[in-house]
């Protein structure tokens, strides 16, 4: 085997009188010497107050590694000189010299009240930048619904009707079971309450005004926004991330007519349906709970239901439902268009739709609230 190269060494010569002393440098200053050339440099430098030389006339090699380490030398012992260096010695010195520069590993932070504020402000930019580019998008989709109207094809129904299976019947189970269970402790709390002042009955109240006015409807809204919205979102940002809407606009398809139309208008058609199923499976659920542990027979219980609930109530509940299912629609298929870049912003696309979706069911559940109110519908 090749003898392993020699190992770099440190010889010391002293000047005479105060001229200091001279370091000469022996073999090759490369990565694999680098640890012994710094501690035999370290040991030679030290203790050293006069001037120090630095001799490189007998290296036989250096690499960036030894230049680094000459250089270090050099910046952190003022007066030392460097005598003796070849050309490649020389050009890797000035290489390395050139490429030392001071950085903040971490930069000052900015006082505690600066930070939140620029959060803020950033937060508010994004939100505004968030609802006008809504506003346009519910913009293009009344355009697209305006020209598939005056068009000849008209609604492509058959995407419709694939849309109104996929979130209408496929979603009677969880619905039902929710709203069934949602029914049974609707009616065991109130009985809790009310069974102190031995009003037991007006359990039936509760339950039939609440479910069909309030609860039937915004249940139901939070489930499709958890199950259409995310969907999709995820749907057309998949499209959109294998630049299948791209391929819809170059065949001369409006991605709009094609993609967001069918979803909304199947959602507007299936969300009073689902609501209306949500509330009669919560009222079954209430009665199943009054019969058993009230002893309110389910006939009584009906003609209660018929005599406590007003038409209004369920008229304002399925009034609600088409503007919920078509904002849940626009906001799914909003979010799912603004997927860009990899697979990780369809995950972030999906979430957000589901929690924009959510949070202005209940913001638009409040305003109807406020609005019958003022009606008189109380």
């Amino acid at each position: 085997m090749p003898a392993a190269p020699p190992k770099p060494r440190v010889e010391i010569t002293r000047l005479p009188g105060e001229q200091g002393e001279v370091i000469s440098l022996l073999g090759r200053l490369t990565v694999a010497r680098a640890a012994g050339l710094e501690s035999d440099l370290a040991l030679a430098m030290a203790g050293d107050t006069g001037p120090v030389t630095l001799d490189l006339a007998r290296v036989e090699r250096m690499d960036t590694v030894g230049a680094w380490i000459i250089h270090k030398t050099l910046r952190d012992n003022p007066g030392t000189s460097l005598v003796n260096a070849s050309e490649q010695a020389a050009r890797l010195l000035e290489e390395v010299s050139s490429a030392d520069r001071m950085c903040a590993i971490r930069p000052a932070l900015a006082p505690f009240w600066q930070r939140e504020l620029a959060k803020l402000g950033f937060y508010l930019i994004q939100f505004g930048q968030t609802v006008l580019a809504g506003l346009a998008f519910i913009g293009g989709t009344i355009a697209g619904g305006w020209r598939a109207v005056r068009s000849r094809r008209g609604f492509r129904w058959n995407a419709v009707l694939v849309q109104v299976e996929q979130t209408g019947v496929n979603a009677l189970g969880i619905i039902g079971l929710m709203s069934f269970l949602i029914g049974i402790v609707l009616a065991q709390q109130g009985a809790v309450q009310l069974r102190q002042f031995g009003a037991d009955v007006y359990v039936i109240n509760l339950v039939g005004r609440a479910t069909f006015r309030e609860l039937g409807i915004l249940l139901t809204a939070i489930m499709v926004a958890g199950r259409s919205a995310s969907a999709f979102a995820a749907q057309i940002g998949s499209m959109k991330l294998a630049e299948e809407v791209d391929a819809m606009r170059t065949i001369g398809l409006d991605p709009v007519q094609v993609l967001v139309l069918p979803r909304v208008i199947a959602l507007i058609i299936v969300m009073p349906l689902l609501a209306f199923y949500a509330s009669v499976l919560s009222v079954v659920g209430g009665g199943l709970y009054c019969w058993l542990a009230l002893d309110i027979p389910p006939a009584a219980f009906v003609e209660r239901l018929r005599e406590v609930v007003p038409m209004s109530d369920f008229l304002i509940g399925q009034s609600k439902a088409p503007v919920f299912g078509a904002i849940i629609a626009i906001i799914g298929c909003f979010q799912g268009f603004q997927v860009s870049g990899n697979a990780e912003s369809v995950g972030l696309r999906t979430t957000l739709a589901v929690v924009q979706a959510i949070f202005l069911v209940i913001v638009l559940d409040a305003m109807f609230a406020v609005f019958y109110s003022a009606l008189g519908f109380i």
